[in-house]
């Protein structure tokens, strides 16, 4: 990553002084040409870079411009290096360590922070990685890509235009261009397999800015009321805090939260099976017992 590798080159000019473009070639395993723009890259950010020719010439930081300590303190490094330590959670490349070994090589001047571990895998890792992979290579060469896609309709072939890879919502999701709807679409990993990339390339669109803002087709304007058996408490904690719900003398739970929709609500309530009553809106209470009977229907024949 060019962050990471430009973020390796300020601490390697803060802790050396004057090094030469080779060095620092050799070191970030790139030409001198991607060292070179690099540098300038540092230069545009503020920090002023000299060179000089000679046998003893080489690139250095000028001289009088000082840091309090280091461009980075020893927490902000510690926060990258937890950032890229969850990168590799879904990446089979070690980022976290080898960029440590290239800024300190033996020396673990900051070491890496072994009280913090992020995960972002999910039960289906190495098929993760490798979409996630595609896809950002997809993204940086321009090509479309085509999946087969799992979702509540039921199932079919895409093809879009990649643009960005979002972990939100505690999910993996491919953000791109769907040149068949004609708009900006999320779908997500876990249910998009026999991915490819392909050989069609694409122009890169200016993406509106509402559209960056996942969550706004998100609104809790759905209000249902329900009350909980005691023994949920902590689902009720984990999915809206401690203040969400008032107890009852009998010990039960009352709440009333909004939700985005009444197919993801139903789904979520079914899940507490025989733990939660619905009191209202009366129309959802009708269709949630319709559920339920289904379901004991199955069992019943």
């Amino acid at each position: 990553m060019k962050i990471d590798r430009i973020l390796g080159i300020i601490t390697v000019l803060q802790r050396k002084g004057k090094v030469t473009m080779p060095y620092l070639a050799e070191k970030f395993e790139v030409s001198r040409r991607t060292i070179a723009r690099d540098i300038e890259a540092i230069c545009s950010a503020g920090i002023p870079i000299v060179t000089s020719q000679g046998t003893d010439g080489g690139i250095e930081i000028m001289e009088g411009f000082n840091f309090d300590t280091t461009v980075f303190t020893r927490d902000e490094l510690q926060a990258v290096f937890a950032g890229l330590k969850a990168l590799e959670s879904v990446s089979a490349v070690p980022a976290s360590s080898a960029l440590s070994d290239k800024l300190y090589g033996k020396e673990k001047v900051i070491p890496l922070d072994e009280n913090i571990m992020i995960d972002l895998a999910s039960f289906y890792k190495d098929s993760l990685s490798e979409k996630i992979n595609m896809l950002k290579k997809a993204a940086h060469e321009k090509k479309c890509v085509t999946f087969h896609y799992y979702y509540n309709k039921g199932e079919d072939d895409k093809l879009i235009e990649p643009v960005l890879v979002v972990f939100k919502w505690s999910g993996w999701y491919v953000f791109g261009f769907c040149p068949e709807r004609n708009d900006f679409r999320m779908y997500k990993l876990g249910r998009l397999w026999d991915l490819k990339i392909t050989d069609k390339s694409f122009e890169q669109r200016e993406v509106p800015p509402e559209k960056l803002d996942f969550g706004q087709h998100f609104t809790d304007e759905y209000m249902i009321e329900a009350v909980f058996e005691a023994s949920e408490k902590y689902r009720l904690v984990e999915e809206y805090g401690p203040y969400s719900f008032t107890v009852r003398e009998d010990g039960r739970l009352y709440t009333k939260w909004g939700f985005c929709g009444r197919d993801n609500a139903m789904d979520w309530f079914l899940g507490f099976g025989d733990k939660v009553e619905i009191l209202g809106p009366e129309d959802f209470k009708k269709d949630y017992i319709k559920k339920l009977k289904n379901a004991l229907s199955k069992y019943e024949k």
